[in-house]
């Protein structure tokens, strides 16, 4: 009798023991949950049918004080689908299968995923002799428990990967240093306005190129995106490999609940600019199809301008990527630019301004996803018309007037005749949601361009916020020259 009770005790020990569960790093203490959806919860146990529950892990949620007992597969996998209230917290999930998981401090609330290369990388301690704009200032002031934040490491796979490294942590200054300025200033926007608990995901790589986001059978319908990815590739390339990234920081976090995305990518696609427009288009749908939660808010930046011409880089004027950004907006259903026009720094490819990033990421949402009335809209170039020696230009999207930031004119306008020569614009004035050009050495204008360089500082507003680099012609561009400098035009020597 006793040596039978000792072999029942031994295995039900020995059952203990072995049970392990094993969940991706973003399911962990502090984390976020998206509110009032159904959220996918996942991970990995080594429970069998003869140890735990007939093969099943126990899994209780201490919102609605619910425990599910969910099949493991044979492969170790489990997942379920739980139901989330209003925001709130904190809660704890737990898990058994024999041993006993228990995450703390859960908040629920809204989620976003934060991703792009190095200006959405960009730490709030900045980079090497390129701050971040009021930085300290900011550290000084951005404790708050409300405001979590995952910052994922750096991989890229040529496999998909099931586990993206990094942990949550609520903002303080030693986390909040460590994190997306960008992300950062885009979710302290949100906690100020909603008052609910806000979780930002930011995965992310500098020098990233779009394509390196994107699943392989995504970029079939791009014959320029190689397609047969090695391993050397992924070695060689890294953050510049098709596919690479998505394997690496995308695919783990695919089916977390979120509710959108921000994205601030372009520089490393400038000199393959011509295709960007539907390449983009295609990640946000792909992204979208993997998610398998409808048409999510999808924000991005526009490019700031930056000194191309001074870089080893061989390419077209820049502007015309800014140009194929601003078409998503036409191409994609809820998906907005913000615009950084008035951002950008001559020398340096990672702008100081990133409050104005986030926050303008910030001002999309909360119009478009969160219905909050009375704030700023990017005003964006409608058309034009030319009456003798004058262009006069309108605009979408202009509730107020549009005005020249520094004065009642602007140096940053050229005119084109028929001969497709652009010369810099003689007089130009605004009155009201139309504005003036002319060219005294263009009689018979066909064509107008505002800030369509590498490098300019945007000055045409509209309530605050910059409108677009534009033009009213679609003439093929010319190549620039190339610059007799040398370094990667992401890190500029």
């Amino acid at each position: 009798m006793r040596r039978g009770i000792f072999f029942i005790l031994f295995y039900f020990l020995f059952s203990l023991v072995e049970a392990r569960i094993r969940l991706p790093q973003f399911f962990s203490d502090n984390m976020v949950l998206q509110q009032q959806s159904e959220c996918k919860i996942w991970g990995w146990s080594e429970a069998s049918p003869n140890r735990w529950r007939d093969g099943k892990v126990s899994i209780g949620t201490s919102w609605d004080k619910k425990s599910y007992l969910v099949p493991v597969r044979k492969d170790g996998y489990f997942e379920i689908t739980v139901k989330t209230p209003q925001a709130g917290g904190p809660y704890y999930i737990g898990f058994r299968d024999g041993d006993y998981i228990k995450l703390n401090n859960v908040m629920i609330g809204e989620v976003w995923i934060c991703s792009g290369q190095s200006n959405m990388e960009m730490l709030m301690k900045g980079y090497k002799a390129q701050p971040v704009e009021d930085a300290a200032e900011e550290l000084l002031a951005c404790q708050d428990d409300g405001l979590r934040l995952f910052y994922g490491k750096r991989r890229a796979s040529l496999e998909p990967q099931q586990d993206l490294a990094g942990t949550w942590q609520p903002a303080n200054a030693a986390s909040v240093r460590e994190f997306s300025a960008t992300a950062y200033f885009f979710g302290k926007a949100l906690r100020r306005v909603l008052g609910v608990p806000v979780g930002l995901i930011c995965t992310a790589f500098g020098g990233s190129a779009c394509e390196a986001w994107m699943q392989a059978d995504w970029l079939k319908a791009f014959p320029k995106v190689k397609q047969t990815i090695t391993e050397e590739d992924v070695k060689m390339l890294q953050q510049r490999c098709p596919t690479a990234l998505y394997n690496g920081q995308l695919k783990p976090l695919i089916g977390y609940g979120i509710r959108g995305a921000i994205w601030y990518q372009g520089e490393d696609n400038v000199p393959r600019y011509d295709y960007y427009a539907p390449l983009m288009a295609r990640m946000v749908q792909g992204w979208r199809e993997d998610w398998k939660q409808g048409d999510f808010p999808f924000y991005y930046c526009q490019i700031a301008p930056w000194g191309y011409d001074e870089t080893d880089w061989a390419h077209y004027n820049s502007a015309f990527l800014r140009e194929q950004q601003e078409k998503v907006e036409t191409m994609v259903p809820n998906c907005r630019m913000a615009v950084l026009l008035d951002t950008g720094i001559k020398d340096v490819i990672h702008p100081r301004k990133k409050r104005q990033a986030g926050e303008r990421l910030a001002i999309l949402a909360l119009s478009n996803t969160y219905d909050i009335k009375g704030l700023p809209d990017f005003a964006k170039y409608k058309e034009v018309a030319f009456q003798n020696d004058t262009a006069v230009v309108s605009f979408d999207r202009s509730k107020e007037w549009v005005y020249f930031e520094n004065g009642s004119t602007s140096k940053n306008f050229e005119v084109a005749g028929a001969d497709r020569v652009f010369h810099p614009a003689t007089k130009v004035w605004i009155s009201r949601n139309r504005l003036y050009v002319i060219c005294d050495e263009v009689k018979t204008p066909v064509a107008v361009r505002y800030a369509f360089k590498d490098f300019v500082v945007g000055d045409l507003m509209h309530d605050g916020l910059p409108v677009s680099s534009f033009r009213t012609d679609d003439w093929e561009p010319t190549p620039s020259h190339v610059s007799k400098t040398t370094g990667d035009y992401n890190n500029p020597k």
